[in-house]
């Protein structure tokens, strides 16, 4: 009797609280506001460290301009208000994706950007798979047996690699391929030959350290127990190598790997600059030597977004892959 006149109250409405609740969500809306920080702290300092780099107005009017007319560029582009009202109006115009137009072309800054940007996309593709595909065996191959005299040799080959800037190496590279042999282009970006040295002086750079890595990695994972049970069970040197000392060193090297590629997105500006690369890079630097301070603003801050986005799919990814990362955020 007492069974059948109780009320059942309704299951408490927490789908909502799950939901919000949830981690992957809470990681998401966390990794919104840290880029709406940063995209605000970087263009709040870049807006005023190039306003105390110069005067674009004297650069637009010419050496032999009067007061008159520079005072009438400074009043055609808003250079005349106070520097705080500038930035309010810089502020107000970026959050709806507005950097106004170049000084030097009078384009959309950010129509410029994003023109030149697949161009430093394709370079760093390539130049990342090439760093991939000579890292990871090389790193495998040294880290297997790091006594022996010919791995050493090539180690130390590999950490002089390391230390070469790499502008001296795409400078020599350019004199023995392009100078010399005349096999591919040094400048320009026209047709399959000019895509090489800009990647290899790229890979050069980034192919020592990530090789070293992966070396330390494989070497350490092969003095694990698992590693001697594997033996123990009769599995064969590449057996242990490429089935369970390779896939735990190439977690360790995940990160690493993601920093380069968020290297090579920001424009590689040296070598985009020496082989005269229609990238973000020669775009960057042609800018701030104009004080072209729309497009310096619309490229930095394209930039920003792409190294966060590359940082955080990094950084997910390496969740997803390493179960103690997913444990620890359950």
């Amino acid at each position: 009797m007492t069974l059948h006149s109780e009320k059942l109250s309704p299951p408490p409405a927490t789908s909502g609280v799950r939901w919000w609740g949830n981690s992957f969500v809470r990681v998401i809306l966390g990794r919104v506001g840290q880029l709406a920080v940063l995209l605000w702290g970087v263009s709040t300092l870049l807006f005023f460290l190039l306003r105390f780099a110069g005067d674009p107005a004297l650069i637009m009017a010419g050496d032999n301009a009067t007061s008159e007319f520079v005072d009438e560029i400074r009043v055609q582009y808003g250079l005349d208000r106070p520097l705080f009202v500038q930035y309010f109006f810089f502020l107000w115009h970026a959050a709806k994706l507005d950097f106004g137009y170049s000084l030097a072309s009078g384009l959309p800054s950010l129509d410029l950007v994003l023109a030149q940007l697949p161009w430093t996309i394709k370079l760093s593709g390539l130049a990342i798979m090439l760093n991939l595909l000579v890292a990871i065996p090389l790193g495998a191959w040294l880290g297997q047996a790091p006594e022996r005299r010919t791995r050493n040799a090539v180690s130390s080959l590999v950490f002089i690699l390391q230390g070469t800037p790499g502008f001296v190496t795409g400078l020599l590279l350019i004199q023995f391929f392009a100078v010399k042999l005349g096999l591919f282009p040094s400048i320009g970006s026209e047709g399959t030959l000019s895509w090489v040295l800009p990647t290899l002086t790229l890979t050069a750079f980034l192919a020592p350290r990530l090789t070293r890595v992966l070396a330390s990695n494989v070497a350490e994972a092969m003095q694990t127990d698992f590693v001697r049970t594997a033996r123990a069970a009769g599995a064969s040197e590449s057996q242990v190598l490429v089935r369970h000392a390779l896939p735990n060193a190439l977690l360790g090297t995940a990160a690493l790997a993601g920093s380069q590629l968020s290297y090579l997105l920001s424009g590689a500006i040296i070598t985009e600059t020496i082989f005269a690369w229609p990238g973000l890079g020669l775009l960057l630097i042609d800018s701030v030597r104009t004080l072209d301070f729309p497009v310096v603003q619309a490229s930095v801050f394209v930039v920003a977004c792409f190294v966060f986005f590359v940082n955080t799919s990094v950084e997910m990814l390496f969740r997803i892959l390493d179960p103690r990362l997913k444990q620890r955020t359950k």
